[in-house]
């Protein structure tokens, strides 16, 4: 790992204080946000995201936030809303960011209401407890808290919840065009991505993970046409037989391996925490992002391929039109997340180029692409703080989310983004989108020394 990771997460061991839980109030107040959060059905459709964000603004008012600092902007059947925390002007304000939004979660599958929040066997359940209400629910209360606690920042810490992360993110594209000036900042800190690990036989924490980039996400369907005919009489020109021909040649494209500073030193850290070979072929590629080898070896595994180029796959397939005919068109779509540096035109060049000239091409839905951020000391001598207030000498270490966030809009659109999740979790309770979602109850809690050290860190903290 560089020196620009070790040095100021040293700097910061050797500062380190005894660990400070937040007070019983303010942890009823979380929770008591949090089971209020969880009840709102924020999936898109049933327009319950505005309901939420009106509920949370009325919450900053009461706090005594002035009413011009918040401000719920209706955008189709959702809305965002964003609160400025004033500071004394003396640099340029820093965003701390979410989504209100949640995956559709259907009762009948769950073994709890995923509607309620439901404390149970050391766990929080619930739709949206980590993906992200709970990040929303500490964000709140910090908010509140610091307010009540006098405290006077630098520069404008501000709030913005977006309304459709999950599904078009239109929120935030209106946030980071139309209403740009309300959400110019320095940097911004995104609770949607990072976070931490926690070992499944030890139930300790390994590593915590600051997200400084993201691949952008593009869909695109190949389609294959047919006069078709009765099925009575074959023709080799079968529109289904050549999709699946091009199918499988779309199979075997294998993007250029890539990386980046956020790459790289993810897998020099995680390289010590993982078993061979995965672990091993790690270093060997943080050392040298030409060994061939080692790039082999990460592409075979589903966790780490996202993290070493562009990828596709077929996620959907659609043909023919009756039983007993011949079958006029056939589609396949493949969903691409794309490394930084890559366009959603270059991708759909080497995609048909492979699917070959009988087979339409077409670009379905793609998000801007943004490169990375860079690395700012400044962040990580604040996230470490507030990682190390409640798990003193783990390691701190930089990571690229083969996934896409909002913070891809905001990268694109000129404001530097890190994930700094509160949120540390076992690879078995990765449930986001998923049956069962929960986030343990204790790293919950921790989330509000987590954001109260890191906003004030920030706050007080200005470039010149």
């Amino acid at each position: 790992m560089s020196s620009r990771w070790l040095a100021p997460a040293l700097a910061c061991l050797c500062a380190a204080t005894a660990r400070a839980d937040a007070p019983a109030e303010w942890r009823t107040e979380a929770h008591d946000t949090f089971a209020k959060l969880i009840a709102f059905r924020t999936s898109e459709g049933l327009g319950q995201v505005p309901v939420m964000a009106e509920w949370l603004a009325q919450k900053f008012r009461d706090g005594g936030f002035a009413a011009d600092d918040i401000q719920v902007l209706p955008q189709g059947e959702t809305a965002s809303l964003i609160v400025r925390y004033r500071g004394d002007g003396s640099g340029k304000p820093v965003l701390i960011l979410a989504h209100m939004d949640v995956v559709v979660a259907d009762p009948k599958d769950w073994q709890r209401d995923p509607f309620t929040l439901i404390e149970e066997n050391g766990y929080f359940f619930g739709r949206g407890t980590a993906d992200i209400k709970g990040d929303i629910a500490l964000v709140t209360t910090t908010f509140l808290r610091l307010k009540r606690e006098g405290f006077k920042p630098h520069r404008d810490l501000v709030i913005v919840f977006t309304g459709d992360e999950e599904t078009h993110q239109d929120t935030t594209r209106e946030l980071t065009t139309t209403h740009r000036a309300l959400i110019d900042a320095e940097f911004a800190l995104n609770a949607d991505g990072g976070g931490g690990r926690i070992d499944e036989k030890t139930g300790k924490a390994t590593i915590y993970r600051v997200q400084g980039a993201e691949k952008a996400y593009a869909s695109y369907t190949f389609t294959v046409r047919n006069p078709g005919g009765h099925s009575s009489m074959p023709r080799a020109d079968n529109a289904i037989y050549e999709l699946a021909d091009a199918i499988k040649r779309l199979q075997a494209v294998t993007f250029p391996v890539m990386s980046n500073e956020w790459t790289l030193g993810n897998f020099a850290a995680e390289a010590k925490v993982n078993p061979p070979p995965v672990g091993p072929a790690m270093a060997q590629f943080a050392a040298n992002p030409h060994d061939a080898e080692a790039a082999a070896i990460l592409s075979r595994s589903p966790e780490n391929v996202g993290k070493l180029r562009t990828t596709c796959v077929a996620t959907m397939l659609q043909g023919g039109h009756a039983e007993n005919a011949l079958p006029q068109s056939a589609t396949a779509t493949f969903n691409c997340r794309l490394f930084p540096g890559m366009t959603s035109a270059d991708v759909q060049q080497q995609l048909a180029q492979a699917a070959g000239p009988n087979v339409e091409v077409g670009l379905v839905f793609d998000l801007p692409a943004s490169d990375a951020s860079p690395l700012r000391d400044d962040v990580l001598e604040a996230v470490t703080r507030a990682v190390r207030a409640t798990h003193p000498q783990l390691p701190i270490v930089p990571e690229m989310a083969p996934y896409t966030t909002d913070g891809n809009f905001f990268r694109s659109a000129g404001i530097p983004t890190y994930g700094v999740s509160a949120v540390f979790l076992k690879p078995s309770d990765e449930l986001s989108h998923g049956l069962n979602e929960r986030v343990p109850v204790d790293v919950f809690y921790d989330g509000l020394t987590h954001w109260h050290v890191l906003l004030t860190e920030v706050g007080r903290h200005v470039t010149r």
